[in-house]
C-alpha cells in the first residue's frame, strides 16, 4: 500500500527549506558603519578588517568578532593625590584618545580594557609628579603635568594600537578644608 504525500507536509518542507535559505543569505552580509573597523574571523582565527560599507562572508563559518570605533574617545580620570605641602587634592584629567587607522588589529587584539590601561598610566603619571610641586604651583603648572601624561602615554599606547591626541587637567580642587 503506496503513502501519500499529504500536502500539508510538502508545504511544511518547503517553508523550512525557504526560512533556512533566508537565514543563509542574512548570513552571508554585513554592514560596517563609517569610522568602524569590523574585525571577521573564520573558525577563530582572524581573517581580516572590513572598512566602512557592505560586505560578504561565508555563512555560518566566518563570524564579525567584533567593531573597532576609529573616532576620537575622551576619559575623564579623577585622582586624588597629595602635594608637595601635604595638602590632597582631586585632579580630573581629561584623555582623548583614538584607535590607530594602520594598528586596528593590535587594538582589538592586544589590549583587553583601553580605558582601564590609560587610568592607570594616568593615576601613575599624576601621583609620581604632583607630590614633588607646592599647592599654589600646580595650577600655574597643570599645562606642565597635561604635556607629561600625554608624552608618557603615548609612547605606552602607541604599542598597543592608540594614538593620543591631547591630556588636559580640567579640574583642580583642594581639600575643602584648604578651601576655607
Amino acid at each position: 500500500m503506496p503513502t501519500e504525500v499529504i500536502p500539508t507536509q510538502v508545504f511544511f518542507l518547503v517553508l523550512v527549506a525557504a526560512a533556512l535559505g533566508l537565514a543563509g543569505i542574512a548570513a552571508t552580509f554585513f554592514t560596517v558603519e563609517q569610522r568602524t573597523i569590523a574585525m571577521v574571523q573564520r573558525l577563530g582565527k582572524f581573517v581580516r578588517e572590513a572598512g566602512p560599507g557592505l560586505h560578504v562572508k561565508v555563512p555560518f563559518i566566518d563570524k564579525v568578532i567584533g567593531r573597532v570605533n576609529l573616532r576620537v574617545q575622551q576619559l575623564d580620570v579623577t585622582i586624588e593625590t597629595k602635594t608637595e605641602d601635604n595638602v590632597f587634592v582631586e585632579m580630573v584629567v581629561a584623555v582623548q584618545y583614538f584607535v590607530l587607522p594602520e594598528k586596528v588589529y593590535d587594538a582589538f587584539y592586544k589590549l583587553d580594557d583601553a580605558n582601564r590601561q590609560i587610568t592607570s598610566f594616568v593615576f601613575d603619571v599624576v601621583r609620581a609628579r604632583v607630590p614633588k610641586i607646592k599647592l599654589d604651583d600646580i595650577f600655574e603648572k597643570k599645562d606642565e603635568i597635561a604635556d607629561i601624561v600625554k608624552s608618557e602615554l603615548a609612547q605606552v599606547m602607541d604599542g598597543f594600537g592608540y594614538g593620543i591626541l591631547k591630556a588636559l587637567v580640567t579640574d583642580i580642587a583642594p581639600d575643602p578644608k584648604v578651601k576655607e
